[in-house]
């Protein structure tokens, strides 16, 4: 049907609907490496399905996070390595989902830009999808959203939402009390929280994104901040599996500080060595450039360690072993004991 007329369209206004559909197109077989029991019918509906039963559940209990990558993106934007983020970004979500004792199931993503580049939009969902492989769960769908005036060029963001299940009565934190043991796994760098006071101190030092890395002269400074979060579902999953895990903390945003005592019953607290590893080179630097108190350290930053579990002593060395043996690096941080919040022993810096 014609009526004669050639008006302003929509790729006009900025929207280019014929790129969407090339994305939808590209993603496909990303999306596709992610199947997994119970998905139904994933990208391309208007929703997508997940059946739980055929996932193995008798009883489930639904999980749900969501969370973002912060301005942790502002690097990848302005260095154009965009690859890690969706890895980030599946992290965030899914290892705040273990800690309450669920398997993630599912992950939906948003993506939002000013102009839409398939190119660079792939990567990202690409690296979304890598996450979901490595944590086991499925990438059934995602928005996509072209939203001219609302993003400088060249600029996006992105949210991410995962759904879980676990077993009714199966939940975490439980059972945690005093004398339980602290162990911590260690993270491969700054994860994907402090990246606004990790922007702050690079500017501080004078130094550029593509300069050489001072502790770490194999890259840029640029590529060694942008190392994706470690995704510790499977082996934590492995463990509580294998009993004697009372509680997960994720050390996200405030750090071993704000993080621990949230899985804490009242009464109770954390007591950390501080010897009990040592200070990756990352956190060495940025405590130096900024002429950070340990204090402020340990409340902003994961400092090596990006997860903590506390367990029944007993079994400390048995889960230690079996974590080893899913390729973690545990270390034996401290102990659960009276009070409140954490206390520290030892020193960092």
């Amino acid at each position: 049907m014609s009526d004669g007329k050639n008006g302003i369209t929509y790729a006009d206004a900025g929207v280019d609907i014929d790129a969407g559909n090339a994305l939808v197109e590209r993603i496909k077989p990303a999306a596709k490496r992610t199947k997994r029991s119970g998905v139904m019918a994933g990208l391309g509906g208007f929703g997508a399905l997940f059946d739980l039963k055929d996932a193995g559940y008798t009883d489930p209990i639904l999980v749900g996070a969501t969370d973002g990558v912060g301005t942790k993106l502002r690097i990848a934007i302005d260095t154009g390595n965009v690859d890690g983020v969706g890895i980030d970004l599946v992290a965030m979500c899914v290892n705040d989902l273990v800690c309450q004792g669920a398997e993630p199931l599912f992950f939906l993503d948003y993506f939002a830009t000013g102009k839409l580049e398939t190119e660079t939009a792939a990567r990202i969902i690409e690296g979304i999808a890598e996450g979901c492989v490595q944590s086991g769960c499925a990438l059934i769908g995602g928005e996509t959203a072209e939203m001219p005036g609302m993003y400088e060029a060249g600029d996006f963001d992105l949210a991410g939402f995962s759904v879980g299940a676990m077993e009714r009565g199966a939940d975490l934190p439980v059972g945690v009390k005093e004398g339980d043991v602290l162990l911590g796994l260690a993270s491969n760098g700054v994860h994907s929280n402090g990246y606004s006071l990790v922007r702050k101190l690079v500017e501080v030092s004078g130094l550029k994104w593509d300069d050489t890395c001072p502790w770490d002269d194999s890259q840029t400074l640029g590529a060694a901040l942008l190392a994706p979060t470690r995704l510790y579902v499977k082996q934590c999953l492995a463990a509580v599996r294998a009993d004697g895990v009372h509680a997960l903390a994720h050390i996200t945003g405030g750090g071993l500080t704000e993080n621990l005592p949230r899985v804490l019953p009242e009464g109770l607290a954390g007591n950390i060595d501080l010897n009990a590893w040592d200070l990756p080179p990352v956190f060495q630097w940025l405590a130096k450039t900024g002429d950070m108190a340990e204090a402020e350290l340990l409340k902003t930053f994961n400092c090596g360690v990006g997860m903590i579990l506390s367990v029944e002593a007993e079994q400390a060395e048995t889960l230690t072993t079996l974590l080893q043996e899913q390729g973690e690096t545990v270390y034996q941080l401290g102990t659960v004991v009276s009070g409140e919040g954490v206390s520290y022993t030892g020193s960092l810096l």
